[in-house]
């Protein structure tokens, strides 16, 4: 149980030093070269993206150290397939909430982050992309 909380609570701290520079980046673009900001998302998720796998797979998961199913190769493709979903769904996200609740981007943005990140993201990183290997001793 105190394992996979502290997973969980890495996997959150990892996914919010990607998700502030992401965040940043996207506002920083908006604002000083006025490119819509489902573009600036893009950019920034792609940035923010790169961070979070080096944190996840050297010190959230440990991919290093432990026996995993995926090899490092795998486990990048599985990882930019997720992130290419995660944009998706944060550039959509944060687009549908601003149009139709007329509310700030940055604002909107924070609200979809956070349910993409704990609904989508932690689960298909920790279970697909860093998924452990299983030895038959762990069984048993």
């Amino acid at each position: 149980m105190f394992e996979r909380l502290l997973v969980f609570t890495k996997a959150q701290a990892s996914a919010s030093i990607g998700g502030l520079t992401d965040y940043l980046i996207m506002i920083f673009i908006t604002e000083t070269f006025h490119v819509h900001y489902t573009l600036s998302i893009v950019a920034g998720g792609i940035i923010g993206a790169v961070i979070n796998f080096y944190i996840n797979k050297s010190w959230t998961f440990h991919s290093k150290e432990l026996p995993y199913k995926n090899t490092a190769s795998k486990q990048l493709i599985k990882f930019v397939l997720v992130v290419i979903n995660s944009i998706v769904l944060k550039s959509s996200g944060t687009y549908l909430i601003t149009t139709f609740f007329r509310i700030d981007y940055k604002i909107s943005r924070l609200a979809v982050d956070l349910i993409v990140s704990i609904i989508f993201n932690y689960k298909l990183q920790k279970h697909w992309v860093f998924k452990k290997q299983i030895k038959v001793n762990d069984t048993l």
